[in-house]
């Protein structure tokens, strides 16, 4: 029966509408056992996503079909915006995704509520971009938006990892002598935000941006840069260069007045992406253990911290405080 489903999956990446489940030849009574047995799981009403792939999907996963679900359901077109344009657009979050569905609709009282959408209104007329499909706010401007409605934390993580991406689509395209989009700044998000003029979250806005660094390479060390700044610890140099023997290092984060080095130990550089790549997770390790040896001796010392301790304001800051920080 799961052959039925491998068709109408591929449709809509993902999404599997009721209809094209009954055009594919199951009957009403089939797609209930479908969802009976964990096969199927509904997302909005007529709308399904396979089992497997809802339950072993990353919760912004889930969030994003959630939010294109809502999107075909809608009796109108939506234009999303906040977290809802921030998933589309492939950025992190610390913490959990909402529950509903954020929209621009200038026809509702701001900030309305229904069951599966929040309506927002806008003095401004966003730029709209499609992305999978739907159309979202701009890039910037669901940075503004995201940063004036949520915390520090959320708005930071989101925009150093928007800096750091279009730095590096810049860096490519200059590899390879092609042309893109004009590159996202700073200087562009503080014009957005001065476009926009938030009525709410301005100010929080305009320290997110003042905040953000590019060189923040993941969501744990926008945390752990974070937690600093709240704890009121300096906030020591990113990506800092190393030579030993003629080899360079580079390290997370480098306090020059103490010559201290800190490194972020999120276990996602052991169980995916470009860290892990295709080596054992030992054996990243083991170089990670060399590596450190080797800087050791031109430092006072060297920290490592994980997530835990990042996301507790308490844990950090005894942290903090035990390897000799320095303070703001």
């Amino acid at each position: 029966m799961l052959d039925s489903l491998d068709l109408p999956n591929a449709r809509n990446e993902g999404l599997i509408l009721a209809e094209s489940l009954l055009a594919s030849g199951l009957t009403t009574h089939a797609v209930r056992a479908l969802l009976a047995n964990g096969q199927l799981v509904r997302i909005r009403r007529g709308i399904y996503a396979l089992g497997a792939a809802w339950r072993s999907g990353h919760s912004e996963d889930r969030y994003r079909l959630f939010v294109r679900a809502t999107v075909l359901a809608a009796e109108q077109p939506l234009l999303l915006s906040h977290h809802s344009a921030a998933v589309l657009h492939g950025l992190p979050i610390i913490g959990p995704w909402p529950q509903v569905v954020h929209a621009i609709n200038n026809d509702t009282a701001g900030g309305s509520s229904a069951r599966f959408t929040t309506s927002h209104r806008s003095v401004v007329e966003p730029e709209t971009v499609t992305v999978n499909g739907c159309a979202a706010t701009s890039l910037p401007r669901t940075l503004i938006d995201v940063a004036a409605n949520s915390t520090f934390l959320v708005g930071v993580t989101m925009m150093d990892h928007a800096l750091r991406v279009e730095q590096e689509r810049a860096e490519a395209e200059r590899r390879h002598g092609t042309l893109g989009p004009p590159l996202l700044t700073k200087d562009a998000l503080y014009a957005e935000l001065t476009s926009v003029h938030p009525r709410n979250g301005g100010a929080q806005a305009r320290r997110a941006i003042e905040f953000t660094n590019p060189l923040s390479a993941n969501p744990g060390e926008s945390l752990s840069r974070v937690r600093m700044a709240e704890l009121g610890f300096e906030i020591p140099d990113l990506q800092v260069r190393f030579v030993v023997k003629g080899r360079e290092y580079w390290v997370d984060f480098f306090w020059q007045s103490v010559r201290k080095i800190g490194e972020f130990d999120g276990e996602i550089n052991y169980t995916r992406g470009a860290i892990l790549g295709d080596r054992h997770p030992s054996e990243v390790v083991t170089v990670e253990k060399d590596r450190e040896n080797l800087l050791r001796p031109g430092v006072s010392s060297f920290d490592r911290w994980d997530w835990d301790t990042a996301y507790s304001p308490r844990l950090f800051y005894e942290f903090l405080t035990e390897h000799d920080v320095p303070r703001a």
